[in-house]
């Protein structure tokens, strides 16, 4: 595409759906994923990763299922199973691979395939991905999967990932046993300001053809897209490929922050509004500023009634005009007269 080839691209670095090629590797995300493994290897039962959305839950779970695959264990993955609680069992034996059947017929053959994995030594994993759409009956139906064990160990290892409507659903007191049964939850957030102009910079590296190294987007275009994105990583991939859109058409081949901005003001429902400085706004307070001193000045030394604060000020520095600030050293307070000593008591006075 003419669009790529303009900026020495060889795939779009900013798509909405999750590519773990163009993973970058956060230290938080980092540490979820390896604990999560670490949960499916000492047979925990039930995990939950909860995020906000656009905070890399199904990036996540995407690593998660590519890592479980090339362990060669045995792995079933739903994508916001709205369904009802009877046909939970059937469509988790259907991504186990097994024949279709009766609820009965399907539990039974599920809990022999599940039994046989562990013989084998492998881990069994359900992951859902969108979990809250599963609503009250459906958690419930995962609690009873969760009941599939031997003497000692739990068969299935469920690792669901959800936004904050999954918590709230778990919240729920008919919901406590599934609430209790998970061992491990983790959460995940926005990016730090650090954090969300590397993710920028790491996208388009991933993203170039090998030997093309000009940077695509400048320093101050990159810092504004992350802070009008609040920082969640899906926000900055709508802005950032609308600003390389903005770029494209104006024949530039790097994002400015002029193109930047563009970007942000076309996604007023997206954004939170980030005030920029102004090159000019400075200069004019600091002059505003000295202003105001002259006149407070010349105001003192016209008053009669503040001669004090007068002298004081004819004896203070005059304001310096520091790289463009306006500074004055702090007026003492004015001299006063002392007290007349108070009168003795009439006990003390010398008889006559």
């Amino acid at each position: 595409m003419p669009y790529l080839a303009h900026f020495g691209l060889k795939e779009h670095p900013f798509t909405l759906t999750p590519n773990t090629n163009q993973y970058y590797p956060i230290e938080k995300h980092v540490e979820i994923i390896q604990s999560i493994n670490f949960g499916i290897a000492r047979n925990t039962g039930i995990l939950k990763v909860v995020g906000d959305v656009g905070t890399g839950k199904t990036m996540l779970c995407r690593l998660l299922l590519r890592k479980l695959v090339g362990a060669n264990d045995a792995v079933a993955y739903l994508n916001a199973p709205q369904v009802d609680p009877d046909s939970l069992v059937g469509l988790v034996a259907a991504e186990f691979g097994l024949e279709p059947g009766t609820k009965a017929e399907m539990l039974q053959a599920l809990n022999a395939f599940l039994l046989e994995q562990h013989a084998l030594g492998r881990n069994a994993v359900l992951i859902v991905d969108e979990a809250q759409a599963l609503g009250a009956a459906g958690l419930e139906a995962v609690r009873l999967l969760s009941n599939l064990e031997t003497e000692r160990n739990k068969l299935l290892q469920i690792v669901m990932f959800g936004q904050s409507e999954l918590d709230d659903l778990l919240m729920q007191p008919g919901l406590r046993q599934i609430n209790q049964r998970i061992g491990f939850a983790f959460n995940t957030g926005p990016l730090n300001i650090d954090e969300a102009v590397d993710y920028i910079s790491h996208r388009v590296r991933v993203s170039r053809i090998a030997g093309i190294e000009f940077p695509i987007f400048s320093p101050a275009a990159m810092n504004l897209l992350a802070r009008s994105a609040n920082f969640v990583p899906r926000v900055i991939n709508i802005l950032a490929d609308k600003a390389l859109l903005v770029a494209y058409g104006e024949g530039a081949i790097q994002v400015t922050e002029a193109h930047a901005e563009a970007a942000v003001d076309d996604s007023p429902q997206l954004v939170r509004r980030v005030d920029r400085q102004r090159r000019w706004l400075r200069p004019l307070l600091v002059g505003v500023i000295a202003a105001e001193a002259v006149a407070a000045v010349a105001l003192l030394a016209s008053n009669p009634r503040l001669r004090g604060w007068n002298r004081v000020q004819a004896a203070a520095p005059p304001i310096v005009m520091d790289q463009g600030n306006a500074t004055a050293p702090p007026i003492p307070p004015a001299a006063t007269a002392p007290s007349p000593p108070a009168p003795k008591p009439a006990s003390a006075r010398p008889k006559p």
